[in-house]
């Protein structure tokens, strides 16, 4: 790749990057807040100084549209760009601007031969992956996808009762955008894990994706003052919340090393007050495997406890909700071209599993999808200290440039 390139790209990273900047070299850009406003107007500017229509759609998916072959179908390459709470800034973000600056070259070829493409292209920054602010997560993509009603995903609350709508339309993201016939789906980002930097491997080909669910699960007890109830008439919603945490981490000792992951990931006390016996916790409970045959034993597991954690505390347990991902293959063609094309540059390449969810994996039931990987040094993510190699970023942006001329060619036009 020519170095006036790879410098243009890194600089439009650190400008990507300086949106919601923590002082530990993160971000913190939950979607729809100010931060994340900010970066999607420059990414607007970026791609219509570049040549791309830019529209929003109905759930506040960012697209920026080149139409080559006129009435054609598009492909799609993309990803996300709101963040975790202090969080790493190449999550989601990378596989954006991957996608902006892939596709800008490919577009600019076929404008300067005069040339088109089997497929229109465009790129997406999917509206709240994350689910950081507003719950499930995938949000943008499952709307897209049709996984998730429109209606339910716009009247969703955040913590302080604002809608899904409502901050839509306070930053500028409610469009009423209808995306074309869709060809098919490429998406880039970085692993999240561990295994690909551990074993020197430079790009990932993503052949399946692991299986999850998450439970919204509401502990409800009674207010009582933490000096004088007597404690065996206390219902504390926070100590059965306790034996939930616990009890959640506890599954992984009924199944083989590293076969489940579970966590707590939000944790919600009321009143949250001193001297004061907890009324409610609300909390969610993350469920992981590569099959939904174990996250059912798993589950089934998990519910005998919470009938124990009932009784034990003198409370009531609800599971006000479920939500889940499908375990499943990506297309072994869209597998075979991510591999052809690090084979053909020598780069170190192998076959690997996805254990996080992304937007990917709600597209690649609708249309032939990639999804490939570059490394996280030591797997972390979620975290200020996310970091990938500059270079690994080159790398992944020259595979993933091919992705999308051969995607836009038609390669997968006929694979199943």
């Amino acid at each position: 790749m020519p170095s006036t390139r790879s410098a243009s790209f890194l600089e439009d990273f650190s400008r990507l990057s300086a949106f919601g900047a923590t002082a530990r070299g993160g971000v913190d850009r939950l979607a729809a807040t100010p931060a994340h406003a900010e970066l999607r107007s420059w990414l607007r500017e970026l791609l219509t100084d570049l040549g791309f229509d830019v529209r929003f759609d109905a759930i506040g998916n960012l697209f920026g549209l080149a139409e080559l072959t006129p009435g054609a179908p598009f492909v799609l390459f993309g990803s996300h760009t709101d963040s975790q709470p202090l969080a790493g800034k190449y999550d989601g973000a990378y596989g954006v601007l991957a996608a902006v600056h892939a596709a800008a070259t490919v577009v600019a070829e076929h404008r300067e031969r005069g040339t088109a493409p089997r497929f229109n292209i465009a790129v997406v920054d999917w509206f709240n992956e994350e689910g950081a602010r507003f719950k499930p997560s995938m949000m943008g993509s499952g709307v897209f996808s049709g996984k998730l009603p429109l209606e339910k995903a716009l009247a969703t609350l955040d913590p302080h009762g604002i809608t899904v709508e409502n901050a839509l339309a306070a930053s500028g993201f409610l469009g009423d955008f209808a995306f074309p016939q869709l060809a098919a789906y490429g998406e880039i980002h970085i692993e999240q894990g561990r295994s690909m930097h551990e074993s020197g491997t430079t790009i990932g080909a993503v052949a399946a994706t692991w299986s999850a669910y998450k439970y919204d699960i509401v502990v409800h007890g009674e207010q009582g003052h933490t000096g004088s109830a007597r404690m065996g008439d206390r219902q504390d919603a926070l100590l059965a919340g306790a034996h939930i945490v616990t009890a959640v981490n506890d599954l992984i000792r009924e199944f083989p090393a590293d076969a489940l992951h579970t966590s707590v990931g939000e944790f919600t006390v009321l009143p949250n007050s001193p001297v004061t016996i907890a009324r409610e916790v609300q909390l969610l409970a993350d469920l992981r495997a590569e099959s939904t045959d174990l996250l059912d034993r798993a589950y089934g597991l998990l519910e005998a406890r919470l009938r124990e954690v009932e009784e034990r505390t003198r409370t009531r347990i609800e599971i006000r909700s479920r939500s889940v991902w499908q375990s499943g293959p990506f297309l072994e063609a869209g597998v075979r071209l991510v591999e052809e094309e690090a084979a053909s540059r020598a780069l170190e390449h192998a076959r690997v599993k996805t254990l996080a969810g992304h937007d990917a994996t709600n597209i690649k039931d609708l249309v032939p999808t990639v999804l490939m990987f570059i490394p996280s040094v030591d797997g972390v993510s979620h975290n200020e200290r996310e970091f990938t190699e500059d270079e690994d970023m080159l790398r992944g942006l020259e595979v993933f440039e091919q992705v999308v001329r051969r995607l836009s060619d038609g390669d997968l036009e006929h694979a199943s």
